[in-house]
């Protein structure tokens, strides 16, 4: 586990270091251990880095976060959550990188993309958007945020150990729903009640995808219902280098629901990304 201060990164595997490591940003209301799933069927010579995003997991508080960056930032961002994680990886030495997102990882990815483009070297986007929320889906934000707050306890999104899933897999795999709704107890309610907030304010950075000409994958559950098939299609269309993954029997978890898929589809852009930093290889 590094820390610059600011955000915990872990290393979930160790690899060679010529290679670029892959990053992984994991969704809300979770942490980096969302991705062990994927990460136990990648091979074991790439090293793979998750932090965890403000107060989630063993990260500070968005707000503490928030505090460090300046009086300018203080309010809640995902603009404040991708320079975090740009700040880790400087700090680890990693100069460049693949990185992927679940979720809330997506708009973190794509907001690192914007602001850190020197270190973006493929993306990959997995169950998210980017565009941003319409009216009623930030107020529903606000109001969970202030519930969280008024209660400081994080019940009021325990909902989504079962929303996060696709519909086969709410009754076919109790563990599952078992072990998200563990992962979303561990978490800091001043964590979520943050983190809502910043979602509730992030851009629209199709426009982002558009500009970008390097090696990406967009991956959807075809039972996801918050980020569903047509917001993926959004995504690959305007990304020049993009491949698209329909992830059948699956809904917005599809590195827990389906690891396979999704670990096949990260390998694939590692691949594609170690040739297009090599002159003359596409």
């Amino acid at each position: 586990m590094t820390t610059d201060g600011m955000l915990r990164l872990f290393t979930l595997r160790e690899g060679r270091q010529e290679k670029m490591p892959l990053v992984l940003l994991h969704g809300f209301p979770l942490d980096h251990r969302m991705w062990l799933d994927v990460t136990d069927l990648l091979a074991g010579d790439r090293t793979v880095l998750a932090p965890d995003l403000p107060g989630f997991g063993a990260s500070p508080t968005g707000p503490d976060i928030a505090a460090t960056l300046g009086a300018d930032r203080a309010a809640p961002s995902v603009d404040v959550m991708a320079d975090g994680v740009a700040a880790v990886l400087r700090a680890e030495g990693v100069d460049r990188a693949v990185v992927a997102g679940l979720s809330m990882g997506g708009y973190v990815a794509m907001a690192l993309l914007e602001r850190h483009p020197d270190l973006v070297a493929g993306i990959g986007l997995i169950d998210t958007k980017s565009t941003a929320d319409d009216d009623g889906a930030r107020a529903k934000r606000y109001e969970v945020a202030r519930t969280v707050r008024a209660e400081m306890r994080v019940d009021a999104v325990f909902g989504m150990r079962t929303s996060v899933l696709g519909a086969t897999n709410r009754i076919s795999r109790p563990d599952l729903v078992e072990r998200i709704e563990r992962w979303i107890r561990d978490q800091g309610p001043k964590a979520v009640a943050w983190a809502q907030e910043a979602m509730a304010e992030r851009p629209d950075r199709t426009a982002v995808l558009e500009g970008y000409a390097g090696p990406a994958v967009v991956v959807v559950g075809d039972e996801d219902e918050l980020s569903p098939v047509p917001t993926a299609e959004h995504m690959a269309g305007a990304l020049e280098e993009a491949e698209l993954l329909v992830v059948r029997g699956a809904g917005h978890m599809t590195p827990n629901e389906s690891p396979e898929p999704v670990a096949s589809a990260l390998a694939t852009l590692l691949r594609r990304a170690d040739r297009a930093a090599v002159p003359g290889q596409a």
